[in-house]
């Protein structure tokens, strides 16, 4: 059987000189995770890992366990003599995070190690500016470089409109417009992905990302058709790297319902706004109610759309609430809900009481 080269699945010199200083350990590629399972490509093949017990220990937060696109140390590079164990994860060098769905501030990596986020929205009901401002935001925080793809073209009369929409608020990323029905759908992808290259798809359940995948790697994973309210049927179950015939990789993940912020860069998913208040007249102003505020002059004049501003502040309020743990994040929604009636006292009461019914 001949080697991988993990080169060309982004191995880089900087990471082989981190990978030296643990010593002699074999390096893999976190392909996929199967619970408490990790599926590593590796210079000899697919090994099965687990997590070594010292880096289980160690490890702060779930970000910190290993995730799809990790490149990570392992005891062995192959199953012959036993499962692998994962000794070390190597340093990222970008990560797409976001706020795990039902919870109030855990972390959860979706891929690591990527050059390039393709957001993927499709251009029929799906369609949706505030949910683009949303993924543009964390992915512009990720380390990796943007890319808006517009899916489902077949299904939109007016590309034209749809593709100015989204322009409106994807300020300076790329927009690719591509159609599962064309044989050349999926070229625009192409001139991203090379031998090195990684890059994530991301977006919404049933949007067409796996049947991008599925064009760019010559495969057929499965995919479902359009249901009878327009929107694709959900198919992928779990984050899985994918080996290109022409090197470089790509990563499939499921569609999001939910997508809190744990990290993003507002001042790049809105560099509109960001301008604006440059020329505000107090630095502190916050675009409501301020004289001399230029963003409410921009929404006046029509310039600026009055639900991007709501967008942005909504955004930039959960962002406040990042790295709050529970009971910090409910002392502060409390606080707000008894400002008129004895703000903070009041809510410590309350908790108080909430904690004794509970005992």
């Amino acid at each position: 059987m001949s080697k991988i080269n993990l080169q060309t699945l982004g191995f880089t010199d900087k990471l082989a000189e981190e990978a030296a200083n643990y010593g002699s350990f074999p390096v893999g590629r976190v392909a996929a995770q199967f619970k408490d399972l990790y599926r590593v490509v590796t210079e000899a093949g697919e090994v099965l890992a687990g997590v070594a017990g010292k880096l289980r220990f160690n490890a702060a937060t779930p970000a910190a366990f290993p995730a799809v696109g990790d490149f990570v140390l392992l005891d062995r590079s192959d199953n012959t003599t036993g499962q692998a164990v994962i000794q070390q994860v190597l340093t990222r060098t970008s990560v797409f995070v976001r706020k795990a769905a039902g919870t109030a501030s855990t972390e959860q990596v979706v891929a690591s190690n990527i050059d390039t986020v393709f957001i993927c929205m499709s251009l029929n009901s799906d369609f949706n500016l505030r949910r683009l401002e949303r993924y543009l935001a964390i992915a512009w925080s990720s380390g990796a470089l943007p890319v808006v793809v517009l899916t489902k073209a077949d299904l939109c009369a007016d590309v034209a409109a749809k593709v100015s929409e989204a322009e409106s608020v994807a300020i300076g990323t790329e927009i690719l417009v591509t159609s599962s029905l064309a044989e050349d759908g999926h070229d625009q992808i192409l001139p991203y992905l090379h031998c090195g290259s990684t890059a994530a798809f991301i977006g919404s359940s049933g949007v067409g990302k796996s049947t991008l995948i599925n064009r760019l790697a010559g495969t057929a994973f499965a995919t479902s058709g359009l249901r009878n309210d327009d929107k694709g049927r959900h198919t992928t179950t779990r984050r899985e790297l994918i080996v290109l015939a022409g090197g470089g990789v790509v990563i499939d993940t499921p569609g999001m319902r939910e997508l809190g912020l744990e990290t993003a860069d507002l001042a790049k998913g809105f560099a509109d706004i960001d301008e604006l208040a440059q020329q505000c007249r107090f630095r502190d102003c916050t675009h409501t109610h301020e004289t001399g505020c230029a963003v409410q002059q921009a929404i006046q004049n029509g310039s600026l759309a009055a639900d991007r501003l709501a967008s942005y502040q909504k955004l930039q309020k959960e962002l406040s609430y990042a790295g709050l743990d529970a009971r910090q994040l409910e002392m502060t929604k409390l606080n707000t809900m008894f400002k008129d009636v004895g703000g903070m006292k009041n809510a410590r009461r309350f908790l108080h009481n909430k904690d004794k019914r509970r005992r």
